[in-house]
Formats: structure tokens, C-alpha cells, sequence
């Protein structure tokens, strides 16, 4: 009898068991990412920096960002108006904060969404930040460039290098690359009515269908006649940026090379030049 039982007590037991599991498996948990991404029809700003310091220079892009915003365009970038000073402070120092700060600034509600959102990028020194309106990120970025170049002494940044202004993004294929090649290139070359001289300056990052060549011919045929190429002194440079699946395009002035092709770092400090022997 007392065998019975405790064959009964252990059969009820494994029975428990095995319903608590099985309610287990009928409820996972759902976990969906909410991550920024790039997408087509974004705009926005790629950013190189000093090897392991992302989220330092994130952190630094954001301030920098946020006080043109303010300066150009009478709104702050995250519509609270903190500034973050990372001049005066050793790396150490800020190092914990800077993730708690970069989650601050993707968890923006969609009541007020911040001017700026930067964008995970597996690749090692690179950034991108999503921009919105007002921000047109190619005059934006040439006047932090100019402004830099005008005066040194206002250093802003420590780990930035370049910055790359991208007016629109869309799909790296032919066809994306020709959408996005004809909203970039209509209001300078086909509706202003001046002849350009252009060049093209395509940059490859993770991504092997589309070769440079090639991006380079299509986009010289798209802009056409009566505009010429000259690589040397060109009056607008046409930037194009593949980066695995996404591709993004610009078009700039002809300072570019006069404002170190937009590297605050070079602009800031720029190397000395070898002397010829």
C-alpha cells in the first residue's frame, strides 16, 4: 500500500512538473528590437573616429550637433538643451556614462523626436547619425567645417575625424543607385542651369555587389551634358557611400579639399607636410 502511494505521489509530481514546463513553453517571451536603423529616404551624417572611442565620439558628435541646431536653426537636437563637455575631462572619467547617455538618445518618444539619432554600425571608427528637418546635413556640416577652419583655437572635438554629409539613402543596387542619383543630382545639375565641373567619390564599406567603377560610370551618365568631369578642380564633388545593404549620396562644394574633406581632426591639427629633399 505504502508502495502505491508513493508511485501515486511521484507520478502527481512528475505530472506538475511537466505542465509547468509545457506553460513555459506556450509563453515566451517576445523581444523585438527597437534599435535605430537606416532606411530608405533618411538622411543624415557618417562619422569616422579614433579606434575604440564610439561611444565617446557619439556622445561628442551629439553636443556638437545639438549646438548648431540651436545656433542654425533656433531648436536644440534633443529638446532638452543638455550639453555634455567632454573637453576638460579624462577618458576615464566619462567612460561609464557613455552608455547610459547613447540609450538616452535612441529612447527619444515620438511626441518630440530628436533632430539627431545615432545608428549602431558594426564597423570599427564609424558612425552615422539619422538627421531630420530643418537639418540639411550637407550646408550643416560645412558650416561646423568652415567655422572650425576659421578658427582653430574653438576646438570642439577630441575623437571626431570626418564627417560625410548624405542628403538621401536608398538600397545599394542599380536601381536604388539611380533613384537616389536623380533626387541628389536634379536640383544641381538639372535645375539650376549652370555648366559644373564634377567629380565623383564613391566609399565602400562592407559590400562586394556594387563596384566602384561602375557606381562612378553610372553616376557621371546620370548627371550627363553640358557638365564636365574635372578630378582636380571640380566646383561640386558628388559623394557616394555603400555600406553593406544601404547606400547614401551628396553633393558638395568645391572647398571640400580647402576644409580637409570635412575631418575636424585634420582641420583642428593638421599633419605636417613632408618636405621635399
Amino acid at each position: 500500500m505504502d508502495n502505491e502511494k508513493k508511485r501515486h505521489s511521484e507520478q502527481s509530481q512528475g505530472g506538475s512538473a511537466m505542465k509547468k514546463a509545457k506553460k513555459q513553453w506556450q509563453t515566451p517571451k517576445k523581444n523585438f528590437s527597437t534599435a535605430p536603423s537606416i532606411n530608405p529616404g533618411d538622411a543624415g551624417v557618417w562619422a569616422t573616429c579614433d579606434m575604440h572611442k564610439e561611444g565617446l565620439c557619439t556622445v561628442e558628435l551629439k553636443d556638437l550637433f545639438d549646438q548648431y541646431a540651436q545656433l542654425l536653426y533656433g531648436e536644440d537636437g534633443a529638446g532638452n538643451g543638455a550639453v555634455t563637455d567632454l573637453t576638460h575631462h579624462d577618458t576615464a572619467d566619462i567612460e561609464a556614462d557613455i552608455q547610459q547617455e547613447v540609450q538616452g538618445m535612441q529612447n527619444t518618444t515620438s511626441k518630440q523626436q530628436a533632430l539627431f539619432t545615432p545608428v549602431k554600425i558594426d564597423v570599427q571608427c564609424v558612425l552615422f547619425f539619422k538627421t531630420r528637418q530643418p537639418v540639411e546635413p550637407v550646408s550643416f556640416v560645412h558650416k561646423i567645417c568652415e567655422d572650425a577652419f576659421n578658427d582653430t583655437s574653438l576646438k570642439r572635438t577630441r575623437f571626431v575625424k570626418r564627417l560625410t554629409p548624405m542628403t538621401r539613402m536608398g538600397k545599394a543596387n542599380e536601381k536604388s543607385l539611380e533613384e537616389v542619383s536623380k533626387l541628389v543630382l536634379g536640383p544641381v545639375f538639372y535645375d539650376d542651369g549652370r555648366e559644373w565641373k564634377f567629380a565623383i567619390r564613391p566609399t565602400i564599406r562592407n559590400h562586394q555587389a556594387m563596384k566602384r567603377d561602375d557606381i562612378i560610370k553610372r553616376v557621371a551618365d546620370l548627371v550627363g551634358k553640358p557638365h564636365t568631369v574635372d578630378l582636380t578642380h571640380y566646383n561640386r564633388l558628388i559623394l557616394v557611400d555603400v555600406y553593406r545593404n544601404i547606400l547614401g549620396m551628396s553633393i558638395v562644394d568645391g572647398d571640400y579639399e580647402k576644409f580637409k574633406r570635412y575631418n575636424l581632426a585634420e582641420i583642428y591639427e593638421p599633419t605636417p607636410q613632408k618636405s621635399e629633399a
